[in-house]
């Protein structure tokens, strides 16, 4: 609400259902709306709805959820329609464990609908006091970028119960580090340029000459077309508006980079915590490790992988999926290894044997169905 939301629209799951039942007290009481779908695809359909009648629109769900609105999270893409989407992950895969936190949709948040050809923005906090910034933070991106920007947050955060603080004034707002954009609307007839330019108002039905909204490729005017010629030029804005602005977006946290680490860990959302106290307390013992977190998880920030180093990817999940970016972003003659757990956090002790080991150039092994890791 601090960052103008006025429409929310939902549909119970756990771990997500606290959002919705938060916002359903609070949005009437701003004069805003909350709307209970029928499921999923219905709430993101409606989130959809108000956002392009003008409205600072949100929706939250979970796994099962997210991923029923894969094919209205298209129509949003290609249309460049703002809207904020929070998806808690949980334990999968299916409907997995409903109270268990996961790490399992770090792909689907990039490629969260069918065709391809698209840049997703994705922001992934680690506490609940970073939810809220991140949250603020969605809606200014959507509204510059034309976009729905997901926050890609997990059961620990929000199930979790801690302290945050608020702000009250427009200096505590821009102390905390808050960006804001009012909705404006954009006056046609060109509403989709090939170009990779930012900052153009979106689509606003009833505003402007014959605003159009389809979810097939657009001519610039927004009409239907089949050609390969408007295809590329539609997928260029797609794609380049968000790489060729990424140090808009990009957002993280690195620890101990400095003296050129033996290790440095990844990890990102609740995981990251452990992973902190167990990379200080390593420090503490004399070991050369350091850590990155990314916060903006996408676009991925190659950037930040420039050491060569051994890196360990730490997730919640067994089978590997941001360690595959690391794979792809670190130097080539770096050693890439994977420690994964499903449901709960990694201990700090299971992390410093496992940094123990590395140090010492033993093979990572996995502890049968407990944890995987190599």
């Amino acid at each position: 609400m601090l960052a103008g939301c006025n429409a929310f629209a939902g549909y119970p799951i756990t771990p997500a259902t606290e959002i919705a039942e938060a916002m359903s007290v609070n949005l009437p009481r701003i004069g805003g709306y909350y709307m209970q779908a029928e499921d999923e695809c219905a709430a993101m359909h409606l989130a959809i709805g108000a956002s392009l009648g003008g409205m600072k629109a949100m929706t939250a769900t979970s796994g099962p959820g997210f991923i029923l609105y894969a094919d209205p999270y298209g129509w949003a893409i290609g249309c460049e329609i703002p809207l904020v989407v929070l998806n808690s992950q949980r334990v999968g895969p299916v409907s997995g464990i409903t109270g268990a936190p996961g790490q399992g949709e770090f792909y689907n948040v990039r490629y969260p609908t069918q065709g391809g050809n698209y840049e997703t923005i994705v922001l992934a906090p680690n506490s609940a006091q970073e939810a809220m910034l991140m949250t603020v933070e969605a809606f200014y991106l959507s509204e510059r970028f034309r976009t729905p920007v997901t926050i890609l947050a997990d059961q620990l955060i929000t199930d979790g119960f801690e302290d945050i603080s608020v702000p009250e004034t427009d200096e505590e707002k821009k102390a905390m580090g808050m960006r804001f954009m009012e909705r404006k609307a954009h006056p046609g007839p060109e509403f989709y340029p090939p170009t990779d330019e930012i900052d153009i108002p979106p689509v606003v039905l009833g505003v402007g000459t014959k605003a159009l909204c389809s979810d097939w490729t657009p001519t610039e005017e927004g009409y239907d077309i089949e050609t390969v010629e408007a295809q590329h030029k539609h997928s260029y804005r797609m794609i380049y508006k968000i790489r060729n602005h990424k140090d808009i977006i990009s957002r993280h946290e690195t620890l101990f980079l400095d003296d050129e680490p033996d290790i440095i860990v990844v990890a990102y959302g609740s995981a990251s915590r452990t992973v902190k106290t167990a990379v200080k307390k390593a420090r503490e013992k004399g070991q050369k490790i350091g850590m990155i977190r990314p916060i903006s998880v996408w676009p991925f920030p190659d950037e930040l992988f420039q050491y060569k180093a051994k890196y360990l990817s730490v997730e919640l999940d067994y089978d590997g999926q941001m360690v595959r970016e690391v794979q792809r972003a670190a130097p080539g003659d770096s050693e890439i290894h994977f420690f994964g757990k499903c449901g709960e956090l990694p201990t700090v002790a299971e992390l410093h044997e496992t940094f123990d080991k590395l140090l010492s150039g033993e093979q990572l092994s996995r502890i049968g169905w407990e944890r995987e890791a190599w």
